[in-house]
């Protein structure tokens, strides 16, 4: 076994996550910077809203005129989910943003975490939207969700949760596909490492794996979807601490020129027409796990056991098609890859009860894939439907309707 071979599976971390982007480069040495960001470098602020049952849900704001673009993330991701294409949809279209982390996620906490039923999530978005906006007029709201909060966003559109939803956006998720992914999802959940050493880690795991393919969205996002195994605090909070830390640590070594801990070195591919089909790899005298930069015992687990949360599973997913296409209000479904599509949507598709785009390029989290041009689309739906102008010109992809 080689030593690289050696090195990845003491550290855990699956081989770099590389597409056929095509791209060429000379062959040289670079850093890449796993260093996790903040959410105020996308969002304005941020709103702890509480409800009836005293549960206090986290919301990411940006923007104060327009539609309202509710964002609902998937299973076990948080709002921060949506940083990178709130950022981008702001520039293309007047609108303002509000991404939530759902009950169990992210920084919501909520009297009772065991309810994730498609019913409790999605009483809990028309809830908090209501004692968000509950006192003064109400904007219209395209309701924007990607895999378990598209099938959320489905539910509390078919339930009137929000008088004033005039659109509805889902993103990668389908009844039929997502119906037959359920059989092995336990299996994928047990693949996943139980803890980090530190977010860095966590970060290019999450690169790596391909769970997330773009570098600069896992470094907002993943924090998101962990906490402080010690402490049980969201991992959001303790950002600006470890980066601190961090920093503290590469000034005292910059003498000794050692590697800084949040990197790892990796060779680009060579030129095109000598490797135009290689992939990114790991020199292995350079690869190195990262040392928690704050305390050695510290490790980072999962924010939600998604594993436990399996008994709601069918009902999230359940008669999807039929609520999504009966649903009156316009609607765009995302998709990356147009395979996903199960019979009941096809046939509303050819009927064109919705538009569709397909981005065969990204992974399952499309918006954090491509942010830009998943804005691209959301923003020509959003134009065309006239709920909204643009401000300034962007490419307007293609919709099938």
């Amino acid at each position: 076994m080689s030593n690289l071979a050696k090195e990845m599976l003491k550290g855990k971390l699956p081989p770099l996550y590389s597409g056929n982007t095509g791209l060429a480069a000379r062959k040289i040495n670079r850093r890449r910077d796993y260093t996790p960001v903040s959410w105020d470098k996308y969002f304005d602020t941020y709103r702890d809203v509480k409800v009836s049952d005293g549960s206090i849900f986290r919301v990411y704001l940006k923007g104060t005129s327009g539609p309202l673009l509710l964002f609902l993330h998937g299973g076990g991701y948080s709002g921060l989910s949506w940083s990178l294409l709130s950022t981008s949809i702001s520039q293309f279209v007047e609108c303002q943003v509000a991404a939530l982390d759902c009950r169990g996620h992210g920084e919501t906490h909520s009297t009772n975490e065991d309810d994730l039923s498609a019913e409790r999530l999605s009483s809990d978005v028309g809830e908090v939207f209501n004692t968000l906006y509950g006192d003064e007029e109400q904007p219209n709201v395209i309701l924007i969700g990607h895999s378990m909060g598209g099938a959320v966003a489905v539910h509390a559109v078919y339930r009137n949760l929000i008088p004033t939803v005039i659109g509805l956006i889902v993103i990668d998720v389908v009844e039929g596909t997502a119906m037959d992914a359920l059989q092995s999802m336990q299996s994928f959940l047990r693949s996943r490492p139980p803890s980090f050493t530190n977010l860095q880690t966590a970060i290019e795991w999450c690169v790596r794996s391909g769970q997330i393919r773009n570098v600069e969205s896992a470094k907002v996002s993943m924090p998101g979807q962990l906490k402080n195994s010690l402490t049980g605090n969201p991992a959001t909070k303790e950002i600006h601490l470890q980066t601190s830390a961090e920093q503290a640590a590469i000034d005292v070594l910059a003498p000794r020129q050692v590697a800084p801990s949040d990197s790892i070195m990796e060779e680009a591919e060579e030129d095109e027409e000598h490797k135009s089909n290689s992939t990114p790899t790991v020199a292995s005298e350079d690869f190195k796990i990262p040392p928690n930069p704050t305390a050695q015992s510290a490790k980072y687990v999962w924010r939600i056991e998604l594993s436990k949360t399996e008994k709601f599973w069918n009902g999230w997913f359940e008669g999807l098609s039929n609520m999504f296409l009966s649903t009156s209000v316009p609607k765009l479904l995302l998709l990356a890859g147009v395979d996903r599509l199960d019979k009941d949507l096809t046939i509303g598709q050819m009927q064109g009860k919705f538009q569709m785009q397909v981005l065969p390029q990204c992974g399952h989290a499309v918006h954090e894939d491509d942010p830009d041009k998943v804005a691209e689309a959301i923003a020509t739906f959003l134009v065309r439907n006239k709920f909204t102008s643009a401000i300034c010109d962007f490419q307007r992809p293609y919709c099938a309707c």
